[in-house]
């Protein structure tokens, strides 16, 4: 997140201290997860002073569901390939890498959300955001012929990316890359299929 953080809200001295603060807290929690998360380490590592954090955010809480809304301020897409396949491999693979990464903050705010009702609501909305934007590859598939106008975009984003969250986040398991991409090319293969048992 931390790009999409300082890029969320340029200019000014307001802008400047969110992107630092927020930055910071991404550092802390992939370091050192919500219990060892505390508003005097943001301040020391931000540059920002204690005072301010207090005043603006009020508690750990309060800066992890800020962290999350700022995920939802940055302009990012789905990749496009040019196929319902690439388009689905290119999501699996940035999913891959955010949960793989060592230390991983996508991670580390998954498991911080469940501490809070807020936290979690935030993180609610940023998913929500996240599959409404990954839909636009579903649109372009719908448009490329490759898939019915009727499709379920919602399904078919869940097909082919669950199992990523399921084996590495729940199951705490390994995954390879090419195994979030074979399940990017089971989901388009299966919609796909189901396509094609439509036409006449």
């Amino acid at each position: 997140m931390t790009d999409r953080v300082r890029a969320s809200r340029p200019g000014g001295r307001t802008a400047r201290v969110r992107s630092d603060v927020l930055a910071a807290v991404e550092t802390e929690l992939a370091e050192h997860e919500y219990d060892g998360l505390t508003i005097d380490a943001v301040a020391v590592r931000s540059g920002v002073h204690r005072t301010t954090i207090y005043r603006r955010w009020k508690t750990v809480a309060g800066l992890l569901v800020d962290l999350l809304e700022a995920g939802a301020d940055d302009a990012w897409e789905p990749a496009d390939t040019g196929s319902l396949e690439g388009d689905l491999i290119a999501v699996n693979r940035e999913i891959h890498a955010a949960l793989t990464a060592r230390p991983s903050v996508t991670q580390a705010v998954i498991a911080a959300s469940f501490r809070t009702t807020e936290a979690a609501e935030a993180l609610t909305r940023f998913w929500d955001d996240r599959y409404k934007r990954t839909a636009l590859l579903v649109s372009r598939a719908v448009e490329r012929g490759e898939l019915p106008a009727d499709v379920d975009a919602h399904q078919l984003l869940l097909t082919a990316t669950a199992p990523i969250y399921h084996q590495l986040v729940l199951l705490r398991h390994p995954m390879t890359r090419a195994q979030a991409d074979h399940h990017a090319r089971v989901a388009a293969k299966a919609f796909a299929t189901s396509r094609a048992a439509d036409l006449p």
